[in-house]
């Protein structure tokens, strides 16, 4: 493995992206494939850019475990296939209405809803197949499927954050209500991207425990400033259309705190997903830097 000293982390995201984009590539058929339509729709949204963030996060919490991590690229893959479906499906007219995406008309402005629809669906059925030809142990295999699944499900994960966000618009921002929206609508996915590359990588119970509170401290800093950035930046900045959230008078962090105490939240909880993965010392560098990156990025 290339050190954290060795090349910058641009270099390093660079090339991860790389990594990701190849696997991806693997695990997704091609346009041609009949039904032509879904293939091109899914590949559309899934293909459009992205910092890939989630199976970053994977592949380095792998490596901070273990070097022997081969084939950890195609479960770091199932996670972007779940975070691009969620993508998807919030733009829809019946949930954010987003006409933009990463810079570009969202999948149901190009296919229509229909096939937008089926392209979420097709990308979260997906995932878990890919999840299911992991050449790991099957004791492995249905570890990272539960974990997936709970992360992206109903009880405190991804669609039951929707369903709380969704119920929460144009009620009193409150911080009890604040935090169920968003522990579960972006930090259950990235607590489980770190957790599905430790349990990839057969992490002992110290440090799986370690990097799940790196995960939680990171995926609610994470959110803080995606909050902080929709009021600051302009829509060309952040790729999508800003100032959403305070049009649909969501729930959000500047919201129930101001803008100047939320990015000192977030500030605490870099420094507190820092604190967690001590124990990894200098293998987990690269984690590190990625929690920097999440909270001083401007887009």
């Amino acid at each position: 493995m290339t050190s954290a000293t060795q090349t910058t982390l641009s270099e390093y995201l660079a090339e991860q992206v790389g990594i990701v984009e190849a696997a991806l590539e693997r695990c997704v058929p091609p346009e041609n494939t009949e039904p032509n339509s879904i293939h091109r729709a899914m590949r559309y949204s899934l293909f459009a850019g992205g910092k890939r963030i989630r199976p970053i996060l994977a592949l380095a919490a792998a490596k901070a475990v273990s070097e022997q991590v081969e084939g950890v690229a195609e479960a770091a893959a199932a996670l972007e296939l779940i975070h691009t479906y969620s993508l998807i499906h919030d733009d829809l007219p019946a949930l954010d209405n987003d006409d933009f995406r990463r810079g570009r008309p969202t999948c149901h402005k190009m296919f229509g809803d229909a096939l937008a629809i089926l392209a979420g669906d097709a990308l979260l059925t997906l995932a878990f197949e890919v999840l299911s030809t992991l050449r790991v142990d099957p004791e492995t295999r249905i570890l990272l499927v539960k974990e997936l699944s709970r992360a992206a499900g109903t009880v405190g994960g991804m669609i039951g954050g929707q369903v709380h966000d969704i119920e929460g618009e144009r009620q009193p921002p409150t911080a009890s209500l604040l935090e169920s929206i968003h522990r579960a609508k972006t930090g259950a996915l990235l607590r489980a991207s770190v957790r599905l590359g430790a349990i990839y990588a057969s992490a002992p119970e110290n440090e799986l425990a370690a990097l799940t509170r790196y995960g939680e401290h990171l995926g609610l800093a994470f959110q803080i400033i995606d909050d902080v950035l929709d009021v600051e930046q302009s829509s060309d900045t952040l790729g999508k259309t800003a100032g959403k959230d305070e049009a649909q008078q969501k729930i959000t962090f500047p919201a129930v705190y101001g803008l100047e105490k939320s990015r000192r939240m977030a500030m605490m909880e870099r420094k507190s997903a820092h604190e967690a993965i001590e124990l990894l010392g200098p293998r987990a560098d690269r984690l590190r830097q990625i929690a920097d990156f999440v909270v001083l990025r401007q887009a």
